[in-house]
């Protein structure tokens, strides 16, 4: 009768050890997607805003800048796709420009969020993405970037 019930606990703790697995497995691929924010006038429009937006998005998804950006981040071998260029097909696809707010601690102000759309387990490797189109966003922009980033 021992040998049964050590048996069975054994199987319910293989069961429970795979069900723990099988939730951070879950986890790890929920979309968290990263952003940097670049505060907008709070006196300008919406729809001044909403063309700021597209006329970014649409530069910063141009082939050339983001197969530099590929490059310059080897995204081809930590994304495993075959070439540089289809790297920077995946982070076209991943981009995002949209509006949103931010919050404190300097109060609500309009923001720009400009990021990739990735999974939770890639977080790291998002955020640097974000920090590395910030470069040329401030180039597209004509702005100087800020110092000490």
């Amino acid at each position: 009768m021992q040998r049964w019930i050590a048996i069975g606990v054994l199987a319910m703790m293989l069961i429970f050890g795979a069900g723990v697995f099988g939730y951070w497995t879950y986890r790890q691929n929920q979309p968290a997607p990263m952003w940097v924010e670049l505060p907008v006038n709070p006196e300008r429009t919406d729809e001044e805003k909403e063309k700021t937006v597209k006329e970014l998005f649409k530069q910063l998804r141009d082939p050339a800048l983001l197969t530099k950006v590929s490059k310059d981040m080897a995204l081809a071998t930590k994304w495993k796709t075959g070439s540089d260029a289809s790297a920077a097909t995946e982070l076209s696809n991943r981009i995002f420009v949209q509006i949103g707010e931010s919050g404190p601690p300097m109060g609500r102000y309009p923001v720009v969020q400009i990021g990739v759309r990735g999974k939770k387990k890639e977080r790291e490797l998002s955020g640097q993405i974000s920090m590395r189109l910030m470069d040329d966003v401030w180039k597209i922009l004509g702005i100087k970037p800020p110092p000490g980033r």
